[in-house]
């Protein structure tokens, strides 16, 4: 008796645990039209969207044929797929379909509920949505928009980019438009939050959401400080508005020029030639920790005094000498070279003309040179004339 009860207990474990036993009732199979929504308010003289959906469940894929029943006298009543009209779908098997009912009631239509029915039929099955459409005055336009982070910190030369959303918290679609109010020398540009074409406005069903996201560039001169700005979106007869802030810290900007702003110097071939640069911070930060360096003609040598410079504050200058020593060989004629300076936070360069001269010793040997051959010339030809 023991043993049968244990196995008898045993066989409803082993029962639990099958998948047959486990498994999920199948859904039916059927042609069927849903929405979220299926007693809705219309505005008199105004359009009204519903979604709906149409779903084949376990059915082949066939035509369905769309109608509307019971709609009111004067009134229009459209089934959109991809916004547009139509008068058929085919969802595939074990899928869906998504509609929208476009209702436009008249601008005098009574007040109260009106009764229709959506119809999709195929030549094996069918669906029926029985929906109510109350007249009255529905829900007022009205636009919300929040930023997610309205404060961000920069410098000139960043790019601040606020993302906020904009919902449509009213009864119909609403084409939004945005804009933005900043202090001079600001600029702005709108787009979608992960896009990059620019926007002046957006189209927003009702009760939907869309996330966007505004980029401030600031003039390159400005002061460092707090900057405040404002997003704007308003449409028919709604809108609204939030306060971002830019918090841009100072930035140095160098600057290197030669003396008197010149742009090229002289040098002896084979020897050291000064040359003065000048160091200047024309930012709204102090410039820390500056190197100087260059780039010569192979087989030159440049020097740099001061090498460093451990601080340069906004509208501070600093001259520094560059010495330059050409190749001994260098034929005479100009070259260039490249001299940079490097802070935390900015660079600079420039390109100067250096002008190469010789020494006048070799053309007085030269000259020296030539005045010996002619005399020997002239001696020779003196000598061996007379024979």
């Amino acid at each position: 008796m023991r043993t049968a009860t244990l196995s008898l207990l045993f066989a409803v474990v082993l029962g639990f645990a099958s998948p047959v036993a486990l498994a999920a009732d199948p859904p039916p199979k059927g042609l069927w039209l849903t929405t979220d929504f299926p007693s809705a308010t219309a505005r008199a003289g105004e359009i009204t969207t519903i979604r709906l959906k149409l779903q084949n469940s376990g059915l082949p894929p066939e035509v369905a044929a769309l109608s509307v029943s019971g709609v009111p006298e004067g009134w229009k009543v459209d089934l959109l797929g991809g916004g547009q009209p139509v008068t058929a779908a085919m969802p595939p098997s074990n899928d869906s379909v998504t509609l929208s009912l476009r209702v436009e009631a008249p601008a005098k239509s009574a007040a109260g509920s009106y009764p229709i029915v959506v119809h999709a039929k195929t030549a094996s099955a069918s669906a029926d949505l029985p929906m109510t459409l109350s007249v009255g005055t529905g829900l007022a336009a009205k636009l919300a928009v929040k930023v997610k982070l309205p404060e961000l910190r920069g410098n000139p030369k960043s790019n601040f980019d606020f993302q906020f959303t904009v919902t449509n918290e009213s009864g119909k679609d609403l084409v939004v438009r945005f804009g933005a109010d900043t202090q001079k020398g600001f600029t702005s540009t709108f787009s979608e939050a992960y896009g990059t074409n620019e926007l002046s406005s957006i189209p927003i069903e009702a009760g939907q959401s869309k996330d966007l996201k505004v980029s401030f560039k600031p003039p390159r001169d400005v002061a460092a400080g707090s900057y405040p700005a404002r997003i704007r979106v308003e449409a028919e007869g709604a809108s609204d508005q939030t306060q971002v802030t830019m918090l841009i810290q100072g930035q140095p900007t160098l600057r290197l020029a030669g003396k008197d702003g010149r742009l090229s110097g002289e040098a002896e071939a084979g020897k050291p030639s000064p040359l003065t640069l000048v160091v200047s911070n024309d930012g709204t930060a102090a410039a820390e920790e500056i190197e100087i360096n260059g780039t010569v003609p192979q087989n030159w040598k440049v020097d740099f005094s001061p090498k460093t410079i451990d601080k340069l504050g906004p509208g501070e200058k600093k001259d520094v000498v560059a010495t330059i020593t050409p190749f001994n060989k260098a034929l005479a004629g100009d070259y260039q070279s490249t001299m940079r300076v490097t802070a935390k936070g900015d660079s600079a360069s420039s390109d100067f003309r250096i002008t190469v001269t010789t020494s006048t010793l070799w053309g007085i040997v030269g000259v020296g040179i030539i005045a010996v051959a002619l005399l020997v010339l002239v001696g020779a030809v003196a000598r061996f004339g007379r024979r």
